[in-house]
């Protein structure tokens, strides 16, 4: 063996520096401890495990040295100001050969990892401080460093909190402030999803994830806003999080070459995880996931943290010979000397370096110290994509081409087209995730110091686009596995969902804690219908403690608006309050007293606001009910018994009918005079056609009693208090107050005043003179009418004669003129015979008498027309 092999076990120099090793479980401040050391010394470096805690660390020693003063430096990030003293590194990025008086490895048992470990065991061998040297580690190193460090002090620090096996828990019953950790995207997915159900979400943490994306994911979890992550077995590498329960979704992973169960010093880094400083954790399975459970013996090991020593590490050549492709494979190849010590297992920028060096274009091309040198760092950028050895090496063969031609650099162009080619933000999360992988390493590219021209720009457009993926990354996670309003929930319930602060917004939104959770419609309470199945009950519970409340003020703003009569409508059978129903009408035991029942929705109300809102509504509808006072009285005129039965009986039938009642049906004939002056006083009108009265044929009136009718009868009034006449053309049913006049509809009391102004012509003229009162058996007077005032209501001519006839007027069309004479026609002549009050005549079986044919019209003439019309 050579002797760059030789030196496996640490090379003894005339100044050996100390050297700590810090041994023990997690959660025992190692980390904490390191970085106090390091920023007591004048200058140093710590290598972690992870780009994302070496960022942390980093951000923590600013903030005690200034930015000018630090530097991060990893595979695809390198803030590195000229007078740096001290470095935060991850340990792939560590300069082994640096002069610093201070030097430290973090999680230094990840030697025995099978495809990082030489890394680790190199910097365990090789990395030193001037003035000190610090190990960090699992306590199952202990024999290792005594083997190949046996000049080491071993410091071992005791957990500063109790690690407990809490047996397993279903996935809806975890406990907040816990960690689910799985060993597969599928997997980690699928809890995500479960819990976004259950709980409103979980920040979501895998090695594929860039670091801004694991940091944002992380932030969510650290500040509360969701209250479980879910993780792969990355997450056991250091980060600290505010973690009381670990939760493993299964005990066994694919290791890259077979499914495995975790050995237990993998159980306990990961459960290690529950419980910070001073605060106790649990650790768990998930109930019914993979049907795993820990062993008796596993969960002894774990709780007092007494894990199997490691036996090896692994170990590869860091520094190789560059001679040439054989010797730099051979070195790769070759095994350590100590027992300590195990050969790696093949990794990948080996595999890469095997399988370019076996064509034989690239290998002619790759002589020289210098040039194998090159090819060495390009096989060995990271396969960030985790796309395998075979698609790894194409993407290293093309660097490779540009590297090993011209001047030796990537082409600007190409490196900024394939930049550009990733700066795209849609897709779904795998998508972006690929995109990711994909731009870290062209930041990684961008870091090595000879193979771009213009590295610095390179570097800042790769890190620009890294971090537009990434939060477009973070963005797409959290849309998928976090549910805010469920979380809220969730976060803040407990037992009394009481607690939560419940508030109305804008549009009547019943807002928990600030996320809307559903609204009031009116005083009924309606769930999000985009809220899941699942999450009904949750949201339910947590408005309906605060509905009374809310209600509460609800109904004050009903009070004022009723004092004020505003707000307030009826419609059928319900009463509105500013669109929403509030009450439900009932018949009562009059027609004009209706019985009040409260919607169901005001149930949760207090018994005695309940009372107040039932009082104002039934004060507001009978102000509404007031415009039916003139039928109030007929109804109460038709309980004395002085007025006699016919007039009684008609009283009953305006009353059923809102005021209205044919007169051919009315009994008017049987009526003594002071019975009619009688009707005259109770606003009565006794018409050609209709016994009504006036004030039950405004709109208001009509459609009260029409509401009433409904809910008494079970029977609606048609009631059309707007029809227009010129409009009505309808062969159903007549609106109530509407008489039918051809093809047109006229109100009853137009009716009456177009046959009054006929009746007013009859009286005045007859054959041109003034007329004489008739005997009994005369013949009737004849007349003229002027059909203008009809016309002027809307009425057709055909409309105004079937008007006329219902009232008993017949005409007589003028003779012709003879053929020597010239001049306007003579206008018709009419006649009117008074009807009997009862049945029509053709009801009564009377002969219908003959009449004689008119002579045709002359055209245009509505004189001429309406008399043709008659007859």
């Amino acid at each position: 063996m050579r002797e760059a092999g030789a030196t496996a076990t640490f090379p003894v120099t005339m100044s050996a520096p100390e050297i700590k090793a810090v041994l023990g479980p997690t959660n025992t401040g190692k980390t904490h401890l390191a970085v106090e050391r390091l920023c007591a010394h004048s200058s140093g470096a710590i290598g972690f495990p992870l780009r994302l805690l070496a960022r942390e660390v980093y951000d923590r020693v600013v903030a005690i040295k200034g930015p000018d003063r630090v530097a991060l430096i990893t595979g695809e990030e390198r803030i590195d100001p000229p007078n740096a003293r001290w470095k935060l590194c991850t340990a792939e990025a560590m300069d082994r050969d640096a002069d610093l008086a201070f030097v430290a490895i973090d999680e230094a048992q990840l030697g025995a990892d099978p495809e990082r470990g030489h890394v680790f065991t190199d910097r365990l061998l090789n990395a030193r401080g001037r003035e000190e040297t610090m190990i960090l580690g699992s306590s199952s190193l202990t024999p290792m460093v005594q083997a190949l460090v046996p000049e080491a002090e071993i410091i071992s620090r005791p957990r500063f909190s109790t690690l407990t096996h809490a047996g397993p828990v279903k996935l809806s019953r975890l406990p907040p402030r816990s960690a689910v950790v799985a060993f597969s995207a599928e997997q980690v997915y699928a809890v995500a999803e479960m819990l976004r159900r259950f709980r409103g979400g979980a920040a979501v943490v895998m090695g594929a994830l860039s670091p801004q994306t694991r940091n944002k994911q992380v932030e969510m979890f650290q500040s509360g806003e969701v209250d479980y992550i879910v993780a792969t077995d990355a997450i056991g590498m250091g980060l600290n999080l505010d973690v009381n329960h670990v939760a493993f979704a299964s005990l066994a992973k694919f290791d890259g070459q077979r499914r495995r169960r975790l050995t237990i010093a993998e159980m306990a880094q990961i459960a290690g995880r529950a419980g910070r400083h001073q605060t106790d954790g649990t650790f768990g399975v998930l109930a019914g996931e993979d049907g795993a459970e820990f062993r008796d013996d596993e969960i002894f090991a774990i709780e007092n943290h007494s894990f199997p020593p490691l036996q090896r590490l692994y170990w590869r050549d860091a520094r190789p010979r560059m001679d040439s492709l054989t010797t730099l494979i051979a070195d790769l190849d070759a095994s350590p000397d100590d027992e300590a010590l195990a050969a790696a297992p093949e990794a990948i920028d080996l595999a890469v370096a095997r399988i370019l060096s076996a064509d034989d274009r690239i290998a002619r091309g790759v002589r020289g110290k210098a040039m194998v040198s090159r090819f060495w760092e390009a096989c060995s950028l990271p396969d960030f994509r985790q796309l395998g050895a075979d698609n790894h090496a194409r993407f290293v063969a093309r660097l490779w081409q540009e590297l090993s031609t011209g001047l030796g650099h990537i082409a600007h162009d190409y490196a900024a087209a394939r930049i550009a080619e990733l700066d795209r933000t849609g897709g779904d999360i795998g998508t972006l995730q690929g995109r990711i992988a994909a731009i870290r390493s062209w930041a990684y590219i961008a870091q090595r110091p000879d193979w771009l021209l213009q590295r610095e720009e390179m570097a800042e457009r790769a890190h620009l686009v890294e971090r537009k993926l990434s939060e477009a990354l973070h963005d797409r996670l959290t849309e998928r596995f976090v549910n805010r309003r469920t979380a809220v929930l969730m976060r803040k319930l407990g037992a009394d969902a009481g607690l939560l602060p419940v508030t109305l917004g804008e549009n009547d939104a019943v807002l928990v804690d600030g996320e809307e959770i559903g609204h009031l419609d009116g005083f009924a309470f309606r769930v999000d219908p985009q809220a899941r199945l699942e999450m009904r009950r949750l949201l339910l519970a947590a408005a309906e403690k605060h509905l009374p409340q809310l209600l509460d003020k609800r109904a004050k703003l009903l009070l004022d608006d009723a004092a004020q009569g505003e707000g307030l409508s009826w419609e059928a059978s319900h009463i509105l309050w500013r669109g929403h129903r509030v009450a439900q009408l009932e018949a009562g035991k009059k027609l004009m007293a209706p019985a009040l029942r409260l919607e169901p929705a005001l149930d949760p109300l207090s018994p005695q606001r309940r009372a107040e809102v039932e009082r104002a509504l039934v004060q507001w509808l009978d102000g509404e009910l007031a415009v039916l006072k003139p039928l109030a009285r007929i109804e109460a005129a038709a309980q004395e018994l002085d007025a006699g039965p016919e007039l009684r009986a008609l009283l009953i039938r305006l009353a059923e009918g809102g005021g209205i009642a044919e007169r051919d049906e009315a009994g008017v004939r049987a009526l003594s005079g002071e019975q009619r002056h009688r009707l005259r006083r109770l606003g009565v009108k006794i018409g050609a056609l209709d016994v009504f009265m006036p004030a039950m044929l405004k709109p208001k009136p009509l459609a009260a009693f029409a509401a009433l009718s409904a809910l008494s009868a079970n029977r609606p009034l048609l009631v059309e208090p707007n029809l227009p006449a010129t409009l009505a053309d309808r062969r159903g049913a007549v609106p109530a107050a509407y008489r039918r006049a051809g093809d047109r509809l006229v109100r009853i009391d137009m009716a009456e005043r177009l046959l009054h102004e006929a009746h007013q012509r009859r009286t005045r003229w007859s054959d041109g003179k003034p007329a004489r009162k008739s005997r009994r058996h005369s013949k009737p007077a004849r007349f003229a009418l002027d059909p203008t005032m009809a016309l002027s209501m809307g009425l057709t001519t055909k409309a105004y004669a079937h008007l006329l006839r219902q009232a008993g007027f017949t005409a007589e069309s003028p003779p012709a003129l003879p053929e020597t004479m010239f001049g306007p026609p003579s206008p018709p002549r009419f006649r009117w015979r008074p009807r009997r009050d009862g049945p029509p005549p053709q009801a009564r079986g009377g002969a219908k008498r003959p009449t004689r044919p008119a002579p045709r019209p002359a055209p245009g003439n509505p004189f001429a027309e309406l008399a043709e019309l008659m007859q």
